[in-house]
């Protein structure tokens, strides 16, 4: 699919058109229309209100997964950590669970309207590449062999909204401790599921470089903030917040937070990760939240909440300086 150059002034990436919609617009009109009695139909028997805004027990309801693991009883939810703190409100689950980037399914923000096809249970993850001990974790074994805990992270898009959320999950070192990375390894890159049958991403955008990958330093991924998330507000995770398993980098943007992920690969180099290689001029590998680094198209100093709007000025490593500066000094 080729895209319209976009300059300073046009419209944020998840809102523009794909040009051979605008050059076949009558062809996709009659389609839509075409279809409209049989899509209306089954939004209408999932329960969602129409196009507009679902009630909080719509939108709970789209994203629950359908059956958790036995083992995650007990899990939810989790004793906090205290050691981690917002310093600002908590955004509203309902606003969260609303307003998601979630390309396997939609590049709308509204991927909970396209998740009930997915299945994230049973699920496996498999770690391997530069390590001595090559695993494949299923649910049970991240429930039972990793303590989980609750912890009060702010989250960062690069798109310049933000939001505070409680995630549930254990620290991504312990598994790597698990799997025991060899000394040539430098680099861990993550992998997220690619099944077309269940989300429609795939089909609808065939020129992104999928299956969605992501990666970090080792350093970066052996830091104490970085979290494998199970959970949120004290639940095991919606589809739409990357069910069953995501990644949780707090100090950078929000695309380097894999979600749903089927595969974690110790390397040594740094992987070819999904938005860098799209767009490298707007999606850096690194992705650290910084005021002093404009985006191409729109800048960074200040940060906009999901649910209240409100406004804060943006902080290098988005507040968590303290835990990650030394690795860039």
């Amino acid at each position: 699919m080729n895209f319209l150059v976009r300059r300073p002034w046009d419209l944020s990436q998840n809102r523009h058109t794909p040009q051979d919609i605008y050059q076949n617009r009558k062809q996709h009109r009659r389609d839509f229309l075409k279809t409209l009695g049989i899509a209306g139909a089954g939004l209408c028997t999932a329960g969602i209100s129409g196009c507009g805004k679902p009630t909080a027990e719509e939108l709970d309801a789209a994203g629950k997964v359908e059956e958790i693991p036995v083992a995650a009883t007990g899990i939810f939810p989790a004793k906090r950590n205290t050691e981690f703190d917002y310093g600002r409100p908590e955004t509203e689950k309902f606003e969260a669970a609303l307003y998601t980037n979630f390309y396997e399914f939609s590049t709308s923000k509204d991927s909970w309207k396209y998740v009930s096809k997915f299945k994230p249970n049973p699920w496996e993850i498999e770690v391997g590449g530069l390590c001595n001990q090559p695993t494949k974790f299923d649910l049970d074994d991240l429930y039972q062999k990793f303590p989980h805990e609750e912890r009060a992270y702010r989250f960062r898009c690069v798109e310049a909204w933000a939001m505070c959320v409680p995630w549930t999950g254990f620290p991504l070192r312990e598994l790597l401790k698990a799997v025991e990375p060899k000394s040539s390894a430098t680099h861990v890159e993550f992998e997220t599921f690619e099944r077309p049958a269940e989300a429609p991403g795939f089909n609808d955008f065939p020129d992104f470089p999928w299956p969605y990958r992501e990666g970090l330093t080792l350093e970066e991924a052996s830091n104490e903030l970085t979290f494998l998330a199970t959970g949120i507000y004290g639940e095991a995770l919606p589809k739409q917040h990357g069910a069953p398993v995501r990644l949780v980098t707090p100090w950078k943007y929000g695309f380097k937070s894999c979600k749903s992920i089927v595969k974690i690969t110790l390397t040594d180099k740094a992987p070819a990760t999904f938005w860098n290689t799209y767009n490298p001029r707007e999606y850096g590998f690194e992705a650290n939240v910084d005021p002093d680094v404009p985006h191409p198209r729109w800048s960074q100093r200040q940060e906009r909440m999901l649910g209240t709007g409100e406004r804060y000025e943006t902080v290098k490593f988005n507040g968590y300086e303290s835990y990650v500066a030394a690795l860039y000094a």
